[in-house]
């Protein structure tokens, strides 16, 4: 280990060891999160209206405090940006974090706090390289540069003294001075607003670097790596980074992408996960070989955890982090300290240990396809195929799916666009495979499957190679963290993208 990691590994030491902590400690952990938000917001317009001075334990929280999602946080966020304050939390509320709104056709604004920026996304940032240098003692990550992947601000039209972008700019924007040093490219240049010259932009002044990590979404960092490449005119990404050692991504499933990766890389290397959204950090990947990620507790975020069955009903009933059980589908609902109180952030987690708290993503509560009662999730999707790619010996891009109501012989299937990077050599193998590893995994696809009396077979339409970039470009969604919806419960989306295919 370098000697700057050595260091800053010692600094860790105790954090590493709270850390440790949560597995024996969580119920209190949580609660004295709860505490001390409820306690900073008891004067806010929010905290009055719903008594948080009054509220003694997560039962009171949970009975008097409404979950909402974000059309029930719109007008506050609309007051914030026209400058109103004390609403949501009693700081200031200047940065605004542009969510890239799959769940919604609008786009989400945000609010991030100056405590949520430094107490919850810059502390999960520092536990994050903590817990990687501790699996990897012979690390040399901080001896060179790290890339981060990020999107770019914009003064608020209607108020410049507001920022809006997305999370990945505003925590580039603001970094603290040792690890902007540590980042590169210069930060004018991660900031552009032009996605296709920015990549271009990196990849002429970072192909000469010592670079060591990259940080971003798979999907755009692949193309950032894909520039480089060309432009260095190596053979392997190796070759132009030789102390190149570890990928931090998140955002979406890493599953599509692993084999493109390895191959542009082509020598040992770490990939680390986190979930690190708009709203928050809430997790990081705990070890080397145990790639689920560990729930971080003391983030000034309160968790609590709404089984995916009681979405829609008209008294859903959350339970909090002692109370949640291992292989269960919860929709993930946050307190926090830049003013979400019980928010539905949209996104579902399972989780896999309880000692300690680890869990994997496992879809979105709007983001699946249910249309005739086959509840397929995306990370059925991702696993079907990740099995039809390994049996086909073929690599995917992008993709997405959506329903297929009835054809002229009132046939409905799923029909699911794909980009490959390799094409398999019959796209009816790989649909076949597909179907069959979907019905393993998911009893409810298996019994609309049945005979075809519902569901028909996947049908697989080959896309031409950049049109998912072709549409993401027209919707003005071309970088940062923008991403290809997977799964459509309407064909919105599926109907928009093949008609820039059509001649």
């Amino acid at each position: 280990m370098s000697f700057i990691d050595s260091i800053y590994l010692k600094l860790m030491r105790k954090r590493l060891r709270e850390i440790d902590g949560f597995s024996v400690h969580a119920g209190q952990i949580q609660q004295k999160q709860l505490n001390c938000l409820l306690q900073k917001a008891a004067d806010t317009e929010y905290g009055k209206k719903y008594g948080f001075s009054e509220i003694r334990s997560a039962k009171d929280f949970s009975r008097k405090v409404p979950l909402i999602t974000y059309p029930d946080l719109q007008t506050y966020v609309e007051r914030l940006m026209r400058g109103e304050n004390g609403l949501l939390w009693p700081e200031s509320i200047k940065w605004f974090s542009k969510s890239s709104g799959t769940t919604h056709s609008q786009s989400k604004y945000i609010p991030v706090s100056r405590e949520a920026l430094y107490r919850c996304h810059y502390k999960g940032g520092k536990d994050l390289f903590a817990l990687y240098l501790q699996s990897h003692p012979e690390s040399g990550v901080f001896s060179g540069k790290n890339i981060s992947m990020g999107g770019s601000l914009h003064a608020w039209p209607d108020n410049p003294h507001i920022r809006c972008g997305d999370v990945s700019a505003i925590i580039t924007q603001n970094l603290p001075f040792w690890a902007e040093h540590q980042r590169a490219p210069r930060k004018h240049i991660a900031l552009m607003d032009e996605w296709e010259a920015k990549l271009q932009k990196m990849a002429e002044t970072t192909i000469r670097q010592d670079v060591r990590s990259f940080l971003g979404v798979p999907s755009w960092t692949l193309l950032f790596l894909q520039k480089a490449l060309a432009l260095s005119g190596k053979q392997n990404l190796r070759e132009v980074w030789p102390n190149m050692e570890l990928f931090v991504h998140g955002g979406v499933s890493f599953t599509p992408y692993a084999e493109q990766f390895k191959k542009l890389i082509d020598a040992p290397f770490s990939y680390w996960e986190t979930y690190n959204a708009s709203e928050g950090f809430f997790g990081i990947q705990h070890t080397e070989n145990e790639k689920d990620m560990l729930l971080m507790l003391d983030y000034g975020v309160y968790y609590e955890f709404l089984p995916t069955e009681e979405i829609g009903s008209p008294s859903p009933r959350t339970v909090n982090i002692e109370e949640v059980e291992t292989g269960r589908n919860y929709a993930l609902i946050i307190s926090t300290n830049a003013g979400l109180w019980r928010y539905m952030i949209g996104d579902t987690i399972i989780f896999t240990s309880l000692k300690p708290y680890r869990f994997r993503i496992s879809g979105r509560t709007r983001h699946f396809i249910n249309t005739f009662g086959e509840e397929l999730i995306i990370e059925n999707a991702d696993a079907g195929l990740a099995f039809a790619c390994t049996h086909t010996k073929s690599e995917i891009s992008e993709y997405t799916a959506a329903p297929f109501f009835l054809d002229a012989n009132n046939h409905a299937r799923h029909q699911w666009l794909i980009e490959f990077k390799k094409p398999p050599e019959s796209t009816e193998a790989f649909a076949e495979l597909l179907d069959t590893k979907l019905k393993e995994l998911n009893s409810d696809y298996a019994a609309k499957r049945y005979k075809d009396l519902i569901l028909k077979k996947p049908e697989i339409i080959t896309l031409p190679e950049g049109t998912f970039l072709k549409w993401l470009k027209e919707k003005g969604k071309l970088g940062g963290q923008h991403k290809v919806p997977r799964l459509s419960n309407n064909r919105q989306y599926a109907d928009e993208i093949l008609n820039l295919i059509i001649p």
